[in-house]
């Protein structure tokens, strides 16, 4: 008699830990997936800024061709549908290239600097950036904490069953290089010297 009660203890006890094991995985996930809406929101801002970029920059510097089908080309594979987080950070490296070399452009036409309208994009696309920046942290950290949940013991009982599976991290191969370039607005001023450290100034004169 008291075996069949200990059983159906253990059987509810057992049951109870599944339930809140399972619903603990699916509200991580909820959270991954959220976050990585974030990242995508931003990254379709970025995209709506990039043909007015372009065109801002083609008006006076036409003939750089290649740069603008460079910029497009990658943009266009940045935007299509059905990539991994892993395969988006690619395009997305790939994009941050070109865009750094339309940028560059702009630093051989004084006019086009002074351009108000190129400010107020460049300014757009760095705020930009910063904001996938951090939604980026923001879902890395999520998915470290959902793969951790669903690998350790005995959890990972319950992940695989139930088809909760390692999420990818969303990186870039090098955080500075998502950093919008700065247009210098200033003349090319002579280079000041150097001053000496204080422990090679001369002595002052003997008296």
């Amino acid at each position: 008699m008291w075996i069949w009660i200990v059983l159906g203890v253990v059987v509810v006890v057992a049951g109870i830990w599944v339930m809140a094991t399972y619903n603990g995985f699916v509200k991580l996930r909820n959270i991954v997936e959220e976050s990585w809406k974030q990242i995508d929101v931003e990254l379709h801002r970025r995209y709506d800024l990039i043909p007015n970029l372009v065109e801002t920059v083609k008006g006076y510097a036409a003939h750089e061709r290649q740069t603008f089908e460079n910029v497009t080309a990658a943009r266009a594979a940045a935007v299509s549908p059905g990539a991994t987080p892993g395969e988006q950070a690619v395009q997305e490296n790939m994009l941050t290239s070109a865009l750094r070399q339309l940028l560059a452009v702009a630093e051989a036409y004084p006019d086009l600097k002074a351009n108000q309208n190129f400010l107020d994009l460049q300014n757009q696309l760095r705020d930009t950036e910063d904001k996938i920046a951090v939604s980026r942290q923001v879902y890395n950290d999520t998915v470290l904490t959902f793969n951790n949940a669903i690998q350790v013991f005995p959890a990972v009982l319950i992940a695989g069953p139930f088809g909760f599976t390692k999420r990818e991290f969303y990186e870039v191969e090098d955080a500075a290089d998502r950093e919008v370039p700065e247009v210098s607005f200033a003349p090319n001023a002579p280079v000041a010297p150097a001053v000496p450290p204080a422990g090679d100034a001369p002595a002052p004169p003997s008296a």
